[in-house]
């Protein structure tokens, strides 16, 4: 005897699954991260396919862009000519990501403005903060940040996005932004940003790789998912009105973990080390790149994320409503 319940009743059509389709993707679900330097024209990444080192210039075409499709953001990552131990180019007043927001703002492109608030790409060192006897120094390292979220809220950033994993950092941007004037500013902090190998591609296209160790003291242990939960409800704590997981695909339990235990927006990264496995197993000729990149992005959807930011945001964004 054959069951009542068939389930491939409701896979019968194209329509009939679109109708009762649990997870839908859309535009206003993608960020578009964008590289932005000093040189005197864009330069392709040769580890990420597709994906530029724009100048301020080309970046703003590249923002129109992005409205054009019907993406509403976008998230800006500078990579400037001078490091110094210090990273003094993060903040300075006229540093290229502040450049870069001055120019969007100044053309009026409709796109939200989210800046990377990390040291890393520009310390001599490549690490996320201060250097004091062989590591990463937390407290001495939450006024560089500080100084750096203060310089790209004063170029016009609509949102700040700290990414270093250093204790405490949210309450201290959240302080500083407040008693500046920039309390309107939402800060998405990257809440559990893991110590992932993932970050390969984009460590070539900003310059980031560090030049001593490696960054396991402060970014999360690949093995830990409960200390994500805790990071992000210490974050939300802080002021974080936003809270992000990175990597994406390797940590999709992790994204369900998070959105279940905070009440604010959850943001998850698609990061390099996941867009260039689809682009080279594509050159490849061994997968369906469109396909794939749909099945990526739902499954980032399905595991909770409210925001995914992707270099696939532009294709993405014709396929999707």
């Amino acid at each position: 005897m054959f069951p009542i319940q068939r389930p491939r009743r409701l896979r019968y059509s194209a329509l009939l699954r679109d109708l009762v389709r649990e997870t839908q993707l859309s535009k206003d679900d993608l960020v578009y991260p964008l590289f932005v330097h000093e040189k005197a024209a864009p330069e392709p990444i040769p580890a990420m396919p597709g994906q530029v080192r724009h100048t301020v210039p080309s970046l703003v075409d590249a923002c129109k862009e992005t409205a054009a499709r019907g993406v509403k953001a976008v998230l800006l990552f500078g990579i400037p000519d001078r490091k110094d131990p210090a990273g003094s180019e993060a903040y300075a007043e006229n540093g290229i990501v502040q450049r870069a927001v001055r120019a969007i703002k100044d053309a009026q492109v409709q796109v939200q403005v989210i800046t990377d608030v990390c040291m890393c790409e520009y310390t001599s060192h490549g690490h996320c903060g201060e250097i004091a006897n062989g590591d990463v120094a937390n407290d001495p390292s939450l006024k560089l940040i500080c100084r750096t979220a203060l310089s790209q809220a004063k170029a016009g950033a609509d949102v700040v996005a700290p990414s270093d994993m250093m204790d405490g950092r949210v309450g201290a941007i959240r302080r500083t932004l407040d008693d500046a004037g920039f309390g309107h500013v939402p800060i998405l902090s990257y809440a559990a940003k893991y110590a992932s190998a993932f970050y390969g591609p984009f460590r070539e296209a900003a310059g980031s790789a560090p030049q001593f160790g490696d960054r396991r003291s402060y970014q999360m242990d690949p093995a830990n998912a409960r200390e994500a939960v805790k990071e992000a409800l210490l974050d939300v704590e802080e002021g974080a009105d936003i809270v992000m997981v990175k990597p994406a695909l390797a940590y999709l339990d992790v994204i369900r973990d998070v959105k279940q235990a905070t009440r604010v927006p959850v943001a998850a990264y698609n990061v390099s080390g996941e867009y260039a496995m689809i682009e080279f197993a594509a050159k490849a000729g061994v997968i369906d790149r469109e396909r794939v990149i749909r099945e990526t992005l739902t499954s980032i959807k399905r595991a909770g994320a409210d925001l995914i930011l992707t270099y696939h945001a532009l294709e993405a964004a014709a396929w999707i409503s």
